[in-house]
């Protein structure tokens, strides 16, 4: 396809002239409303030398703001640890609500190596981190994806099914003790989810329509897992067209439609124009058009030459070769600024480390 040879020009590249190692963690907080609380979370980062607070989103909608921060691996651990625990003290989980699967006011943390580290090294800082924080804030800690202590805690939905409100009964079963912490179900703070994982773009994309149910038929669609029919009474299991995606569909009342949530697990594999491409054929049997996307946190920058390469190739126009050019061409195809604006320097991963001074 037109994409994979783009794709082929376009990888997330190392510094080679780099030294100094660099962890980024994504922490995401059970909070999207209450900007006094959201501000005191950033604050806690930015209290720790040598990490960089790289950026925030925050939805109301969602009740949840994912923030995103990066540096040396020991003040990254720290910076993370101080913001659980600010986390931990600023949000009552019984009084939290939103459309997003959560099981603790820290829902999740992941820690991503980006420059000069191995997975394996981000696995240590994940444990160090869980340590740390299930013994001195009493909070249950679960390993996931490449820290994962079990198989079936690998993926960060097997952890979270249930929810919050299902959790009280969840920690009790065998198999589902915490890694770290205490082993009973804190209902204040619930349970954080932390473990090392590769480079995730989270990509919404919203539908002209508010319902939520035609965004779940598309995102089932999509999935990796797919979906499950019944047909002449038996259940036919039928995969989904995106490798390593998942998906789910809601409405949002951010924007006042339905969107299409997908996690993008490996760009590489499927990236945010594959995503979109398939999505906006799925629409069209649904009767529905894609109004624009929305990243949540940040992306490599060759998601964006990839898209706009594609999109010259599509009006059969020479490839610029100005990168700039590019980069625009793709947030304008893939509809990065309609629902709300993207701002390349903060939400293109390599620019907003350089631009923090971290490469």
């Amino acid at each position: 396809m037109v994409w994979d040879a783009a794709l082929q020009r376009y990888t997330f590249h190392t510094f080679t002239s780099m030294t100094e190692p660099i962890l980024e963690c994504i922490p995401n907080f059970s909070e999207g409303r209450d900007e006094q609380k959201i501000n005191a979370i950033a604050e806690a980062i930015r209290s720790v030398d040598g990490a960089a607070l790289l950026h925030i989103d925050a939805s109301p909608a969602a009740n949840r703001t994912v923030m995103t921060f990066a540096g040396s691996p020991e003040a990254v651990v720290e910076a993370a640890y101080r913001a659980i625990a600010c986390a931990a003290e600023l949000i009552d989980m019984t009084q939290q609500g939103g459309i997003h699967p959560r099981i603790g006011a820290t829902d999740v943390c992941p820690l991503v190596p980006l420059y000069n580290m191995t997975i394996n090294d981000a696995i240590d800082c994940s444990t160090k981190l869980s340590q740390k924080i299930g013994n001195q804030l009493n909070i249950p800690i679960y390993l996931y994806e490449h820290s994962a202590s079990q198989h079936h805690r690998k993926a960060l939905p097997s952890i979270r099914k249930g929810q919050y409100e299902g959790f009280a009964e969840k920690i009790k079963m065998p198999d589902w003790a915490p890694d770290f912490g205490p082993k009973d179900f804190n209902p204040k703070t619930g349970a954080t989810i932390i473990g090392a994982r590769d480079i995730l773009v989270a990509f919404n994309i919203s539908i002209d329509t508010q319902d939520a149910q035609k965004a779940d038929r598309i995102a089932k669609r999509l999935r990796t897992s797919g979906t499950t029919e019944i047909t002449e009474n038996q259940s036919v299991k039928i995969p989904g067209l995106l490798p390593r995606t998942r998906a789910i569909g809601w409405y949002t009342s951010d924007f006042d439609c339905a969107q299409v949530s997908m996690n993008l697990l490996d760009y590489r594999v499927t990236s945010p124009l594959q995503a979109w491409e398939t999505c906006k054929a799925i629409a069209l049997e649904e009767g529905v058009q894609l109004i624009g996307s929305e990243l949540i946190g940040l992306m490599p920058e060759s998601c964006l030459l990839e898209a706009g390469t594609f999109s010259y190739l599509k009006q059969e126009q020479d490839i610029p070769a100005d990168k700039a050019l590019l980069v625009l061409a793709g947030i304008e195809y893939l509809k990065l600024n309609q629902v709300k604006p993207f701002h390349p320097q903060e939400k293109i991963l390599e620019y907003a480390l350089h631009h923090a001074g971290l490469i």
